[in-house]
């Protein structure tokens, strides 16, 4: 980190979110109800004289920083969700009970604890107030969701003016601060399809209307659905995750067969298109073949916008953090999801992605995140605690 950062890190600051990291990290929770993880977040903050609040259908926490001179608000966040993966690292503090911290929330808590520390620290000089939101069950359960419907936005008594999140990435050069304006990542929805035939022996399929080939044959036609009615320079991701039928036996032909298809797009008329045209297309194939088709969309996370003035002033705020060497303009999204988007539909804002893959670890061979081997530099957790300290108090300061 630069020496023109305002905020300084002491010197004590990253053996203790170090510590904080690997204590989270080797106890880690999936989905909405954390209590352990809530229980060290909040006992991480005690000592800041924050106004803290915890949700009521998730383990959330909500922390409200009230700065000594008046001024605006700013949110700050943080998740806390770990992923049902089997750790494979060999590390002295890997997760257990097939809980994994693969995508690096546990750093992403310790930073936000450790800018917690450094505003908390200038409390006096703070011109306005910061939320502070560790929010549960990013990894496909809208925890950021529910948080704003429990009213996370309106903690101080007045909505933020600006709203940042730093995601940390094991396979960026460490050091590195990567964003761009607009659209940074995809949305994700799911496609769950249910194929019915009549079922029969597997010697006489003349005789049964098997859904089989009928299941195989939409998984083709998704493909080319894609392909040929989505415009390339507005893409959509469609990947068949899992097929599956009621046949019991290998002689027995299914009366049903299950599809589930995962979506991403990265303009609500792209997602339009594919959600209405797409089950239509498939309820066609299914009639052709004397199937019934049952087809039901489910929305998820929305498209991550970055709000295009306020990322191009961070964006010339991390080059003098960083050095502009060391920041990435991303030329394109991402085709993975955030559900910090819920945040920034509601608050302009931005994300920002920090390299943390580990030194010993050359470019291009670190598993990638969601691995089970997913690795991260701890040793730049103090850096993070910087950045997101240093974007709220420079845009209350502004």
């Amino acid at each position: 980190m630069s020496e023109r950062a305002v905020i300084a890190a002491p010197r004590d600051l990253l053996p203790a979110l170090v510590a904080l990291r690997r204590a989270l990290h080797a106890d880690a929770e999936v989905g909405l109800v954390l209590p352990r993880t809530q229980r060290r977040v909040l006992d991480a903050l005690a000592d800041l004289d924050l106004e803290i609040t915890t949700g009521a259908r998730v383990s959330s926490v909500t922390a409200v920083l009230r700065g000594g001179l008046p001024g605006p608000v700013v949110l700050l966040r943080a998740d806390m969700d770990a992923l049902p993966v089997v750790e494979a690292t060999g590390l002295p503090f890997a997760g257990v009970d097939g809980a994994m911290h693969a995508c690096g929330h546990d750093l992403h808590m310790a930073g936000l604890v450790g800018a917690a520390r450094l505003l908390a620290a200038r409390r006096d000089d703070l011109p306005g107030t910061v939320i502070f939101m560790f929010q549960p069950g990013e990894e496909g359960y809208a925890g950021g969701r529910i948080m704003l419907e429990e009213g996370v936005l309106d903690a101080a008594g007045e909505r933020p003016v600006a709203a940042y999140a730093v995601h940390v990435d094991c396979t960026t050069e460490g050091g590195t601060a990567v964003t761009r304006q607009g659209p940074i990542m995809a949305s994700a929805s799911g496609l769950r399809v249910r194929v019915r035939g009549t079922g029969g022996h597997a010697a006489w399929p003349e005789h049964a209307i098997d859904p089989m080939p009928v299941a195989a044959e939409m998984v083709m036609a998704i493909q080319s659905f894609v392909a040929r009615r989505v415009p390339a320079t507005d893409p959509a991701v469609v990947s068949v995750t899992r097929i599956s039928s009621d046949s019991a036996a290998g002689n027995v032909l299914s009366t049903t067969v299950d599809l589930e298809a995962n979506v991403r797009t990265l303009s609500p008329q792209t997602l339009r298109l594919v959600r209405d045209e797409l089950p239509r297309l498939l309820g066609a194939i299914g009639e052709a073949h004397g199937c019934s088709v049952d087809a039901e969309w489910v929305d998820s996370y929305p498209v991550t916008v970055n709000d295009p003035v306020e990322t191009g002033i961070v964006l010339a705020h991390l080059d003098e953090l960083f050095g502009a060497e060391k920041v990435v303009r991303l030329t394109q999204p991402s085709m993975a999801s955030e559900d910090f988007a819920y945040v920034l539909e509601e608050v302009p804002g931005t994300l920002v992605f920090l390299g943390v893959r580990p030194v010993t670890i050359p470019a291009g061979e670190a598993p990638g995140m969601h691995s089970e081997g997913a690795v991260f530099d701890d040793g730049r957790l103090d850096d993070q605690a910087v950045l997101l300290a240093e974007l709220a108090w420079r845009r209350l300061t502004r």
